[in-house]
């Protein structure tokens, strides 16, 4: 392998996260690269970050799916990590969830979030996330609790899913198409911390509801025929 490849890219979709970034920044594991994805940023986000070392890239089509389909594009490392940039989650956590895709015992690890105090997690967006959890159960027949954004797998297979959306449905779009594909799933608790500044997202009933109707059109989509899992 290439010495001066990565172990592995962690990418992390940014929009005004400048508060957040140096915390974020400087848990990144050693020997792995930090892509922060500046998705239209005025707080001077993307300087920020390079100056703490990150490696940025620019995305000027909003939305969490297009940060997270550019970061991905940037990546070059055989193992891609997908973390919040708002400091609700440790990438410091990372090695651990990635271990076992890097063991080939799992294709596909999805953190799930376990608040840490109370108030973390605003009720209307636990409650969005269960209902998703119970389709996603419906539509694939994986037993998932949260669909967050803390995840990590192999590279290649994800460039294979051709994920398409690039808004809020983008998370769930790849446990969908990866179950379709026959990928060995695994949900791995994490702690969820409170966040620094307010979620784009789940802040509010209508940035939750904008979410929901994203993902439930990700959920309606016909089963693809995908190649089998990656070994």
């Amino acid at each position: 392998m290439d010495r001066h490849r990565p172990l592995a890219d962690v990418v992390l979709p940014c929009l005004n996260e400048a508060a957040a970034l140096p915390w974020v920044l400087e848990r990144i594991p050693p020997g792995w690269r930090a892509i922060v994805v500046d998705n239209g940023s005025t707080d001077g986000s993307a300087e920020l970050a390079a100056s703490l070392g990150a490696h940025v890239v620019g995305e000027p089509v909003r939305g969490f799916g297009a940060a997270c389909a550019a970061g991905l594009r940037a990546a070059a490392a055989p193992v891609v990590c997908f973390c919040d940039c708002d400091a609700t989650l440790d990438p410091g956590l990372l090695p651990s969830l990635a271990q076992p895709v890097l063991d080939g015992e799992v294709d596909l690890v999805l953190g799930r979030r376990r608040p840490t105090t109370q108030g973390t997690w605003p009720m209307h967006a636990r409650l969005a996330n269960r209902e998703l959890a119970r389709l996603v159960r419906r539509r694939t027949g994986l037993h998932l609790h949260d669909l967050g954004p803390m995840r990590v797998a192999r590279r290649e297979a994800l460039l294979d899913l051709d994920l398409t959306d690039r808004r809020s449905g983008y998370p769930l779009q790849m446990v969908v198409r990866a179950a379709d594909a026959g990928w060995r799933v695994r949900e791995v608790d994490v702690p969820y911390y409170p966040r620094a500044g307010r979620s784009k997202v789940t802040g509010t009933w209508r940035g939750t509801w904008h979410a929901v109707r994203d993902m439930r059109a990700v959920l309606s989509e016909p089963p693809r025929s995908l190649a089998g899992a990656p070994r």
